[in-house]
């Protein structure tokens, strides 16, 4: 059964950062695309940033606007995303989810394998 858990959010004042983590247990790691999804309140879930099975970077452009970065390391089943220069915009719940291909997909619902999310809250 693959599982995963996030790590890293909490509470931050505008213009500060985060990093997230989610490490995944009970699958083949290298095998799929894991990406960061989240969901702000009233909307549906929105794709953020993904690393694809040969570890090519997929972004929504929209909402990364260069401030993320994303890392996987296969050797430690762990997607981390860095979050730099956050606005009260990017408050939501991120997920951590895996797609059943090698390339991220924007959308939630090819995503088949769900972490529990993690709050993240920018203050103004």
């Amino acid at each position: 059964q693959v599982q995963l858990e996030e790590s890293g959010g909490g509470l931050v004042q505008a213009g500060g950062s985060l990093k997230l983590s989610c490490v995944v247990s009970g699958g083949s790691f290298g095998d799929y695309a894991i990406s960061w999804l989240r969901q702000i309140p009233g909307k549906e879930r929105e794709f953020v940033f993904g690393v694809g099975c040969f570890g090519g970077a997929v972004a929504d452009v929209d909402t990364v606007r260069g401030r993320f970065t994303i890392s996987r390391d296969n050797a430690k089943n762990t997607l981390t995303m860095q979050m730099n220069r956050l606005q009260p915009e990017d408050t939501a719940v991120y997920f951590c989810a895996i797609c059943p291909t090698c390339s991220p997909s924007h959308f939630a619902r090819d995503y088949i394998h769900w972490g529990q999310g993690i709050q993240v809250t920018v203050s103004p």
